[in-house]
């Protein structure tokens, strides 16, 4: 293993010789593993029933409003990757800019989110194969099958092996899956989309309206917006995790990046504006304000809209959530990856599969903690399992605000430089991270309630809160024991900023 690069030298600072092939991939592989990792059809189906019943016509807004704060944010990552390509991300980043000791918190942050919602994926995945079977053959028994725990699990981990497969195979092999798993989903939502648009008497006329935040008057309602925003654009930085496997990764990274934030959110203000205009925000019938069409408003509209071939849309849910599966293995493999290179966990992490050059250990590993994670709470309670993704959005929050202060820290002595740095290196990432910090102590302090999430409780306090404390407080108690185990590392002088590498 190299040692733990803790100079400020421009080299160190890139974090290269961790074995990884260059140049693997161009920008549109990079921008389209993004949009697999978001998973765009599987969002749009579990988010708009629970947002219309809140801000009714105004879910443009919303989405709209949603984004900001992650676009902000994505300006500083964009910034940070330049300066230092490292695919570490996070982890690397807080380091460079705050030490260690923030760096291990940001990666660990950053880890526990995507192990989560990968957990989160392979369950949805295997509820939507078992939907698909039963539509197919049409034998409504066979998605009762999902509500069988050890066909559940025996399913989960059939997928997870198959995506493990796909992802120490390389990015191109990524790739290539993801083109035809990415395009088949962007295909049938376009289809919807235009149907739900031109079909029959529509129930609300389309109004620039919907598109004004301004219209939305209410603060749980902006709230709602930018906790959407978290799990909705949510992805996008995995194209910062391949930067050095892309060619020219220093800038296509982060323009990678930028489009498929951009991808997205089109095409989440016109599946918003098709749904309302072809159901309306009712509350009754396919009203996407029905409380029993929330959970997958893709469920209620599909036969209306697109006929004999509404299968299609379940089709393409399903492989939004197989797509989203395998691309979302990146992230954590590669910070594991790094944070092994650089000296923060075991060197073990760094080993490379000797055939396609890929972090195979800590893909294998990542996957293993998912399916490990998925099964203990399957079996235990599917409530518990809700709560944990609740708990997302406070890692969430965490990591990517952590990461845009290092950005404003790391810069701040070429901010005053030129116009652009001031706005792209201080302003723009700062207010990102100030929001992300208000949704952060805000769910804190709403996941205080008992009732928050599934209402489960433990001495009081809902298991949201619990869960989110608790594994940041995990982060921490393994920090002290990585400490004593890593005192090269945990002791290096590692603080630069951007004055001290760039011209």
């Amino acid at each position: 293993m190299s040692a733990p690069a803790a100079t400020g030298s421009r080299t160190a600072v890139k974090g290269s010789g961790k074995g990884l092939r260059s140049g693997q991939i161009g920008l549109m592989t990079a921008t389209v593993i993004g949009v697999s990792t978001i998973a765009p059809a599987y969002v749009i189906t579990s988010t708009l029933g629970p947002t219309a019943q809140v801000v009714d016509t105004h879910l443009p807004a919303i989405f709209l409003i949603g984004f900001l704060p992650m676009f902000l944010v994505a300006m500083g990552y964009r910034e940070l990757n330049r300066a230092m390509p490292d695919n570490g991300t996070t982890f690397t980043w807080v380091w460079r800019a705050f030490g260690p000791r923030a760096g291990w918190m940001g990666g660990w942050g950053l880890l526990a989110a995507n192990i989560i919602v990968l957990s989160n994926l392979a369950g949805v995945a295997v509820d939507f194969f078992y939907l698909f079977l039963a539509q197919l053959t049409g034998s409504p028994h066979l998605a009762e099958l999902a509500a069988n725990p050890w066909v559940n699990v025996a399913t989960c981990l059939v997928f997870m092996l198959v995506a493990t497969g796909v992802s120490v195979r390389g990015l191109q092999a990524s790739g290539k899956v993801q083109y035809l798993l990415v395009g088949f989903q962007l295909l049938v939502l376009g289809w919807f989309i235009t149907a739900a648009m031109s079909t029959g008497i529509p129930a609300a006329q389309v109004s620039l309206e919907w598109f004004n935040p301004m219209g939305i008057d209410s603060f749980s309602a902006l709230a709602v917006g930018l906790s959407l925003s978290i799990f909705a654009f949510w992805g996008w930085d995995v194209c910062l995790t391949m930067n050095e496997e892309t060619r020219h990764g220093e800038r296509t990274s982060g323009l990678a990046a930028g489009i498929t934030a951009l991808v997205v959110l089109a095409l989440y203000l016109l599946a918003a504006v098709a749904a309302t205009v072809f159901a309306g925000v009712g509350t009754e019938g396919v009203g996407l304000g029905n409380a029993e069409n929330a959970g997958n408003i893709f469920a209620v509209l599909a036969s209306p809209v697109m006929g004999p071939a509404a299968i299609l849309l379940s089709l393409a849910t399903l492989s939004s959530c197989a797509a989203s599966l395998q691309s979302t293995m990146i992230s954590p493999a590669r910070s594991l990856l790094a944070m092994g290179h650089h000296g923060a966990i075991p060197e073990a992490f760094t080993r490379l599969h000797p055939r396609f050059g890929t972090p195979a250990f800590s893909t294998v590993v990542a996957a293993l903690l998912s399916t490990g994670f998925y099964a203990m709470m399957r079996f235990v309670s599917m409530n518990v399992l809700n709560d944990t993704i609740l708990a997302l959005g406070l890692m969430i929050c965490f990591y990517y605000g952590i990461t845009a202060f290092a950005c404003v820290w790391y810069f701040r002595k070429t901010l005053r430089g030129s116009l652009r740095h001031l706005l792209l290196r201080g302003i723009a990432p700062f207010l990102g991270g100030v929001a992300l910090s208000a949704v952060f102590v805000q769910t804190v302090f709403d996941s205080l309630d008992p009732g928050y999430g599934s209402g489960t409780h433990l001495g009081g306090l809902g298991l949201v809160f619990l869960v989110g404390a608790g594994i940041l407080l995990a982060g921490a108690l393994f920090l002290i024991g990585a400490r004593k185990r890593r005192p090269r590392f945990f002791g290096s002088s590692s603080r630069t900023s951007a004055a001290d590498i760039i011209d």
